[in-house]
C-alpha cells in the first residue's frame, strides 16, 4: 500500500495570506501526519495563531508524542501564551505504520469524512477549539488501515461557501460524491475538486479561508524502488510582500 496526501487551500478574497495553516510531518516510527489549523479571525493575525498551533504539533509528533497528547499540549501553550484571547481549530490525520492505523485527533466543528470500500462514516461529534477553555474536549478515533481508505477534512470556509453571496449553500452530498467517485491515489485531485466546488458557490470570490486535506491509503504499491515524493504548488503575485511567520 501507499500513503497519499493532498492539500488544497485558498485565502479569503482580499486577504494577503490565509488564516489556515497546514503541514505534513514524518512520524518517528514510520508513517506521516497531516496537520490542519484555523486561527481565530482572518488575515495575518489568524495565520500567526494557526501557524503556532501547527508548528507546535509538528515538533511534538517529531519528538514521538502520541497523537492523543498533542492537542492538549498545543492547547496549553496557546492558552497560557494568549491568556484565553486567541483560539484555533486543530485536526490531525495520521497514517501510523507502527500500528497500521489511521489516527484522527479533532478539535474542530468541521467534520472528518472516512470512506472505504466497506463503509462510510462522518465524524462530527462536538469538539472544542484549542486555546479558550481550560478543559479541552478532543474527539479521538483510531481505525485499521483499509485498502482504498480516504480521510477528508476541511476548514469552515468550505462549510460556509455560498451563504454570503445569497446563492446555493454547500451541498454535503456533493462533497461525498467527489470522495466516492475518486480513488485514494487521487488525494490531491479530491482536495482541489472540493475547494473548486466551494469556490464556485462563492462566485469565485472566497468569502473565507478555504483548506481541504485528504489522506488516502492506496490498495497497491507502485513497482520498482520505494521512492518517496512530494509536490507543492504555491501561487504568488510578483512583488507582493512576503508574509511574516
Amino acid at each position: 500500500m501507499e500513503i497519499r496526501i493532498g492539500i488544497a487551500r485558498i485565502p479569503k478574497h482580499g486577504a494577503e495570506i490565509s488564516g489556515d495553516s497546514c503541514d505534513i510531518v514524518e512520524r518517528p516510527r514510520g508513517g506521516v501526519s497531516a496537520i490542519l489549523a484555523e486561527g481565530q479571525g482572518s488575515g495575518r493575525t489568524s495565520h500567526q495563531i494557526s501557524r503556532l498551533a501547527v508548528n507546535k504539533a509538528t515538533a511534538l509528533i517529531t519528538d514521538g508524542t502520541t497523537d492523543s497528547s498533542v492537542a492538549k499540549a498545543v492547547h496549553e501553550q496557546l492558552y497560557d501564551m494568549a491568556e484565553r484571547r486567541a483560539s484555533s481549530t486543530l485536526t490531525i490525520l495520521s497514517a501510523d505504520l507502527e500500528s497500521e492505523t489511521l489516527v484522527i485527533s479533532r478539535n474542530s466543528h468541521c467534520p472528518v469524512i472516512i470512506w472505504t470500500e466497506d463503509y462510510e462514516t462522518v465524524y462530527d461529534d462536538e469538539a472544542s477549539p484549542i486555546g479558550i477553555n481550560r478543559h479541552l474536549k478532543t474527539q479521538f478515533y483510531e481505525l485499521p488501515f483499509s485498502p482504498g481508505m480516504l480521510a477528508v477534512t476541511y476548514t469552515d470556509g468550505i462549510t460556509a461557501a455560498g451563504h454570503k453571496h445569497g446563492g446555493s449553500p454547500l451541498d454535503f452530498d456533493r462533497i461525498l460524491g467527489i470522495i466516492r467517485e475518486n480513488p485514494a491515489a487521487d488525494a490531491e485531485y479530491i482536495a482541489r475538486s472540493i475547494v473548486e466546488y466551494a469556490l464556485a458557490l462563492d462566485d469565485e470570490i472566497a468569502s473565507d479561508d478555504m483548506t481541504v486535506v485528504v489522506l488516502g491509503i492506496t490498495s497497491e504499491t507502485p513497482p520498482g524502488p520505494g521512492i518517496e515524493t512530494m509536490s507543492v504548488a504555491y501561487p504568488y503575485e510578483s512583488g507582493a510582500e512576503a508574509p511574516e511567520g
